[in-house]
């Protein structure tokens, strides 16, 4: 399972956890997550760009 981090605040959304405030559950993977996905924490940046980390 992959993680991704958006660039302003450094959020991680990590398809393990997911996100569950925002309604995805442990495991969705980030191709099922759509394009206009918020940062859950700063709001500034969409899905398109978050950064995939190790």
């Amino acid at each position: 399972m992959s993680k991704f981090k958006c660039p302003d605040c450094g959020y991680i959304y990590d398809e393990e956890v997911g996100c569950e405030e925002e309604g995805y559950a442990a495991g969705t993977e980030w191709q099922d997550i759509p394009d206009d996905f918020p940062c859950p924490e700063c709001f500034v940046r969409d899905k398109p760009d978050f950064v995939e980390i190790d």
